[in-house]
């Protein structure tokens, strides 16, 4: 298996809307009706929104990579509106990191986390944050493994009409 980070380029909006919708599905599918998912997954991983993003300065999008077949990506930037506390320190938003679940366990997830952390401190950032969801037992565990800690810090994250909470993590560089 041969694994690789690759920056996504504008041209792959397509691919990139496909896996953030499956990832997302697979993660959450339980959590909140099908109506509040599918509209969900309309409103935020269309192709039009994502090759925005893609676009938009300072906002970074990788896939992971496995022989050349996008299994994963990874989604960060600078950003300090959904959490103002952060303007205290130089922050990058960890926004996005899904696997798909057939490669879970295969170092990949880590291998993207290795990336953020390594670009965070090349590029001098005192801290990486995420929101990550209040019964997400799996990704906190793994979180806390890179020595992220919960902030106290709370947002909601709503699936359509579905209320949901995040927790804010950090991690000190």
């Amino acid at each position: 298996m041969q694994l690789q980070v690759r920056k996504i380029e504008a041209i792959d909006a397509p691919i990139l809307a496909s896996l953030a919708r499956q990832t997302f599905f697979d993660t959450f599918t339980g959590t909140c009706t099908e109506q509040d998912m599918q509209e969900f997954l309309v409103e935020y991983f269309n192709e039009a929104r994502i090759k925005s993003e893609i676009l938009m300065e300072g906002n970074f999008y990788f896939f992971a990579e496995v022989d050349g077949v996008p299994v994963g990506f990874l989604q960060f930037m600078e950003d300090y509106s959904g959490f103002p506390e952060m303007k205290k320190w130089k922050a990058l938003e960890l926004k996005r990191l899904y696997i798909q679940h057939a490669f879970h366990k295969q170092g990949i997830a880590q291998f993207l986390m290795d990336f953020i952390l390594n670009y965070a401190q090349e590029n001098k950032y005192e801290v990486v944050w995420l929101g990550v969801w209040e019964h997400n037992e799996r990704a906190k565990r793994f979180y806390a493994k890179y020595g992220f800690v919960d902030s106290g810090h709370t947002h909601d994250f709503p699936i359509g009409s579905t209320p949901q909470t995040d927790n804010w993590l950090w991690k000190f560089l």
